[in-house]
């Protein structure tokens, strides 16, 4: 009884975070609502959750709402993957020497690219997929260089929490890993300043999924490990089998690349904070080099901080 009580708690608190925010001069309530939630569902509500495998959704905040909250009042909400939300629809001009930093890049849907075929033709289509990954895939701590070129802005990615290894599902069963990054951006502006509608977009490079360090169940690795299967020895015996299984044997480290468009939606020029929408595709993983890589289509949501 005591469980189900919680379970209810619980639930109804997760239904209560996905309704519409209200208007503005409510958001201190709707803040002390969010600290007190987890002190009432206590110890047994949590527990609960834990049980069916579900995480309680949070409410997006602003960046100074988040940064009033205490650890223990931020483990197990899912505010730790969840971007700022910046409120107003200023304008900001950043000034020569300042920089982009605090970016945090929140996916909200993937989709995969796949040959479909139907009447008697294929055709390539992006199918919505779900993400199996736990909530550690938001990019966050993103930061670099702001210049000016041809009167448009220019973002230089330089550091950061810039990647999270991230593994899709498709409505078939499969599963589709792939690094979600930002690395060596490089996004140009349509204008000089920060302001809603504003866009920007570039390349970023793209990592292989998996390191050297990493052995397959045959012990095979990019450095280090066996440079072939050691449990099907006649298989790669003489130059025929060795080809037959050349990619797997022969491990390499891809670096493929991506491109990511920005749209500024929000912006408060008081605290110097840009929000928005994006859109990213990028290669999925290739297993070292041995299969081919899916086409990831990324829609999310982003937040960032102009800093002196």
């Amino acid at each position: 009884m005591k469980l189900a009580a919680a379970c209810t708690v619980a639930f109804a608190a997760s239904a209560n975070a996905f309704a519409p925010a209200n208007v503005a001069g409510n958001r201190a309530t709707q803040l002390n609502a969010v600290k007190d939630d987890f002190v009432k569902l206590g110890a047994a509500a949590l527990a609960g959750v834990a049980i069916f495998g579900a995480t309680l959704p949070a409410q997006a905040l602003t960046k100074s709402e988040l940064n009033q909250l205490s650890y223990l009042q931020v483990k197990g909400t899912g505010l730790a993957n969840r971007c700022s939300e910046v409120i107003g629809e200023d304008t900001i001009t950043p000034k020569a020497g300042q920089r982009l930093g605090e970016m945090c890049i929140e996916p909200k849907a993937w989709a995969v690219e796949e040959e479909i075929g139907k009447g008697g033709k294929t055709e390539k289509k992006f199918v919505n997929s779900k993400v199996m990954t736990r909530q550690t895939y938001t990019l966050e701590g993103v930061e670099g260089s702001l210049k000016t070129e041809g009167g448009n802005i220019v973002f230089t990615e330089e550091q950061g929490i810039d990647y999270a290894a991230c593994t899709v599902q498709l409505p078939g069963g499969e599963r589709v890993p792939f690094l979600f990054t930002v690395k060596e951006l490089v996004a140009k502006g349509n204008g000089g300043s920060f302001k809603p509608g504003f866009q920007m977009g570039g390349d970023f490079s793209v990592p292989s999924y998996r390191t050297g360090l990493f052995l397959d169940p045959k012990g095979r690795g990019g450095t280090t490990g066996y440079d072939m299967a050691v449990a099907l020895p006649g298989l790669q015996s003489g130059e025929e089998g060795d080809a037959e299984m050349f990619k797997e044997n022969n491990k390499t480290f891809d670096v493929g690349q991506g491109r990511i468009e920005m749209e500024v939606n929000k912006v408060n020029a008081e605290e110097s904070e840009v929000g928005g929408v994006f859109v990213a595709s990028q290669p999925g993983d290739t297993d070292m080099g041995s299969k081919v890589p899916k086409k990831i289509l990324t829609k999310g949501i982003f937040y960032a901080k102009i800093l002196d």
